[in-house]
């Protein structure tokens, strides 16, 4: 993919690495300051599930063009165990790590897009896009 970042999830500060580069390029493309933070927010929760739930896997970044808009995609991808109840993991609430559980679910209210690919025993793929507001392709 052109124009693409990625940082590798192996350790909980790969966590922070991917949250950083995922700031630095949403600003870059021109999103505010809230946009920024759920974006953050929601690539914190991908790489976090990649770590707690794959061991390991990958952040990507993509700026996208679609007609006139313009904007981010995230690709979280592991090779792990994959999603056992893919319908069970997107219930608010639900949460295997004891954590708060607004996990995936959070995740797709933060961004725009959301699509999720799981195969037990070969890994997980959820890409995500945040689209900017009002702002046309030059």
């Amino acid at each position: 993919m052109e124009n693409e970042s990625s940082v590798k999830i192996i350790s909980e500060w790969d966590i922070v690495a991917a949250r950083q580069l995922g700031r630095n390029i949403a600003k870059e493309l021109g999103f505010g300051t809230v946009d920024q933070a759920r974006i953050t927010t929601a690539i914190s929760e991908l790489a976090r599930n990649i770590y707690l739930y794959a061991g390991h896997g990958e952040i990507h970044f993509e700026p996208v063009t679609d007609f006139e808009k313009r904007g981010l995609k995230v690709m979280a991808i592991d090779h792990g165990p994959g999603i056992q109840d893919i319908r069970r993991v997107m219930e608010d609430g639900f949460s295997t790590s004891g954590g708060l559980g607004a996990g995936l679910p959070g995740v797709k209210r933060l961004m725009d897009e959301f699509d999720l690919t799981s195969s037990l025993g070969k890994g997980t793929i959820i890409r995500v896009t945040k689209w900017l507001r009002d702002r046309r392709v030059g």
